[in-house]
């Protein structure tokens, strides 16, 4: 498979298995297999319901579905602009090495400047060394004096004052 063999195509409700199935093997590969919560069931109201909370691509290489990048809008006060954020990009593990990312990131960097965004982000593990690697490579920049803060669980129930 070469970079030109591969096609992104925005994601339809009969791929929310596969979305699902491709969000598993991620959630094992980044060493969190129980982690997910999500089903098919909100995946697709989360995709495709009255107001979709975040949009998905798949990447196909011969008629197979190879990798899917899932993706929503974020906005940025100080550049008055909209941006996208990759929450989740996945390359099956055949597939990997042969273009497909590069292919799923060119598609939504295109994406996010045909929407006028100010900005593309995502995260990485600070472990994954190959994932780091790619994103150097096509000019992605680490932006080390910032950390990610999260609330889950009960402290965002008693954050909430529900708790």
């Amino acid at each position: 498979m070469t970079p030109e063999q591969t096609t992104v195509r925005a994601a339809t409700h009969a791929d929310v298995a596969t979305i699902l199935r491709f969000i598993c093997e991620l959630a094992a590969y980044e060493r969190e297999p129980d982690a997910v919560e999500a089903t098919e069931a909100s995946l697709a109201l989360a995709l495709f319901g009255e107001h979709p909370a975040a949009e998905a691509v798949i990447a196909e290489a011969g008629g197979e579905a190879v990798g899917f990048a899932l993706f929503f809008h974020n906005f940025s006060t100080w550049t008055g602009r909209r941006g996208l954020y990759l929450e989740d990009l996945y390359v099956t593990p055949d597939a990997r090495g042969q273009g497909a990312g590069r292919v799923l990131l060119r598609h939504l960097a295109q994406l996010a400047l045909d929407r006028g965004c100010g900005r593309f982000e995502w995260s990485v593990l600070d472990w994954n060394a190959p994932a780091i690697e790619f994103y150097r490579k096509i000019g992605a920049v680490a932006m080390e004096e910032w950390t990610i803060q999260r609330v889950t669980g009960d402290a965002l129930l008693a954050l909430a004052g529900r708790g």
